[in-house]
């Protein structure tokens, strides 16, 4: 009876200590496999239990990581050859759109009959708009590789955006928008990339000119949180979770935006680890980028 007490003890440690290997098997797999999908590496998972259905397990693991390493090589690729066909693209269309523009520029100081001078305005709005469609296009690949070509500054965030209203007050008043602004006298002093942080404010006065209905707010707070809000009976609720996607624009046929300003913003804000949020409330699109 003792005897077989103790052989049902021998086998009851015996399981106790598989237990606990193929615990500590099970937990290194999971960490081995985390580490695996953090990281670009085609080394393959190891495990140091003999358990049969553990390394099946890890076998049956390799394989799910080689087929999602080769699946994101073959995104990665098709996305690096998108980028360089759109600035080959790109950049093969602004020497000809350069030469238009001049040639434009000399036909229009030449005498011409009132319909031909309508005409020429009308092929000038054209090109003037390629260009820009072109531009955008070409900035954003470049944008996407990831590329900083400048170092972070001390910057003051109220008087670049005095600076940026200037700049876009002629535009306003065109269209008879009286911006309400309101700067806070605190100094809002941080460390970012100066253009990073122009094209910021410049793309969302830009994108307010273009769609607002009349309006537009500037605010900044003691905080350091700058708000551009309009009104906007184009937009929806379901526009407003959109507006930072590539190449979306309100109007399925616009021709006057390629839909990138906004996702440029993201773009910056993210590489700035800036806040960005976007709301639409009672007619009102509001978007709020904190530095």
């Amino acid at each position: 009876m003792i005897f077989l007490l103790i052989i049902c003890l021998i086998i009851i440690v015996f399981l106790i200590m598989k237990i606990i290997a193929m615990r500590i098997s099970l937990k290194e797999l999971k960490e081995d496999y985390v580490e695996r999908t953090r990281i670009h590496t085609n080394t393959l998972l190891t495990v140091s239990s003999r358990d049969r259905r553990i390394t099946e397990l890890a076998s049956a693991m390799n394989e799910n990581l080689a087929k999602l390493r080769d699946s994101y090589n073959k995104y990665e690729n098709g996305d690096q050859e998108i980028k360089r066909a759109i600035t080959n693209i790109s950049h093969d269309l602004r020497t000809p759109l350069t030469a238009i523009s001049g040639y434009l520029e000399l036909a229009q100081r030449q005498q011409m009959s009132s319909e031909l001078e309508k005409y020429l305005t009308i092929i000038e709005g054209r090109t003037m708009h390629m260009k820009k469609l072109t531009e955008d296009l070409f900035e954003y690949s470049l944008l996407t590789g990831g590329e900083v070509t400048e170092d972070k500054q001390e910057i003051c965030v109220n008087r670049m955006i005095e600076d940026c209203i200037m700049n876009y007050y002629p535009s306003l008043k065109a269209k008879g928008i009286d911006p309400k602004i309101e700067i806070t006298e605190e100094k809002i002093v941080r460390n970012l990339y100066p253009t990073y942080v122009e094209r910021i404010m410049n793309n969302l006065v830009s994108n307010a000119l273009k769609y607002s209905d009349g309006d537009l707010e500037i605010k900044l707070s003691d905080d350091g949180v700058l708000r551009v809000s309009n009104s906007s009976a184009k937009l929806s609720s379901v526009d407003v979770n959109k507006l930072f996607d590539r190449f979306f624009t309100v109007e399925t046929g616009s021709r006057n935006s390629t839909g990138l300003g906004l996702s440029i913003v993201k773009l910056f804000a993210d590489r700035m680890d800036l806040s960005l949020n976007a709301t639409y409330e009672n007619g009102k699109i509001a978007i709020e980028v904190g530095f």
